[in-house]
């Protein structure tokens, strides 16, 4: 059995991009443990039925309590806090916040996880890929980190958690016809159609061709789901992708994609974050 690092920038990441990913790693024996590289306090809090607007350390201590229940729920054997502030997304004023993730020193900050792995003994890390799938400058910050702080502890099967653009390019007409037919108001067309142009212009994701693994995880789509909705303040109970029906969820949800570092991508397209140690 293997021990797996996932490191993330802020609470909800892991859930959403690599939670059936973990769920299957741990009941399969694996050892997974969770990184978070921030604690979330500029989130939004869409979630909160007064919808208030709480203080960040507040909001930070809320957020670290629903990551540790997700966790739980994917089968996490431990939780790491790295210990920095969430930067906001980009052009947000919290960028320029000292104390915040994308201000730190890419070196100190991957010594921090170095000394996770290392203490851990990791066999593969995963992060996000080079523009952190949708350019939030955590996520970014998640994949120069990440890469250096393998280098570091000497981690030679590093993942970069991604999306397959062509297969949202494909199914958001079916998604949406799914979620009209069990009565759910349809994401507003101008979202739509801006996530469609973030598609189009390669802001968003990878093409499929430079994806490496992809992973079904249906089977622990039920645990994914509760992780998503342990993170309360931020994803409202009904929420659009949480309350799809299981058809539509699984559609969204069912495959989580990667490429490893280093490997070729060619047609065929692996199954399993773990295969690759038995040839190291």
């Amino acid at each position: 059995m293997a021990t797996s690092v996932f490191f993330h920038a802020h609470p909800d990441d892991e859930a959403l991009s690599t939670g059936g990913t973990m769920r299957l790693a741990s009941d399969a024996g694996h050892r997974v443990v969770l990184v978070c590289a921030t604690d979330g306090s500029r989130g939004e809090t869409p979630g909160l039925d007064d919808g208030q607007e709480l203080e960040a350390e507040r909001l930070a201590e809320m957020r670290e309590v629903e990551l540790r229940t997700a966790a739980e729920l994917l089968g996490v054997h431990r939780v790491v806090m790295l210990g920095y502030r969430d930067s906001g997304m980009a052009g947000d004023p919290g960028n320029e916040d000292p104390g915040c993730f994308w201000q730190s020193d890419d070196r100190e900050a991957a010594e921090r996880l170095a000394a996770v792995l290392s203490e851990e003994q990791a066999d593969l890390l995963t992060c996000y890929d080079a523009n952190g799938t949708y350019g939030h400058p955590d996520h970014i910050k998640v994949h120069r980190v990440g890469v250096r702080a393998a280098e570091l502890a000497g981690v030679d099967v590093v993942y970069e958690a991604t999306l397959n653009r062509e297969h949202f390019r494909s199914s958001m007409k079916e998604l949406m016809r799914m979620a009209a037919e069990a009565g759910l108001d349809p994401i507003q067309e101008q979202d739509q159609a801006e996530f469609e142009a973030e598609l189009d212009e390669g802001t968003v994701g990878v093409e499929g061709a430079r994806i490496t693994h992809h992973i079904d995880v249906r089977a622990a789509l039920d645990a994914k789901r509760a992780a998503i909705r342990a993170h309360a303040s931020q994803i409202p109970a009904d929420s659009f992708f949480v309350a799809l029906p299981d058809e539509a969820f699984e559609l969204a949800f069912g495959t989580e994609w990667f490429i490893r570092r280093g490997a070729s991508s060619g047609d065929a397209k692996s199954t399993d974050l773990f295969a690759a140690l038995d040839s190291e």
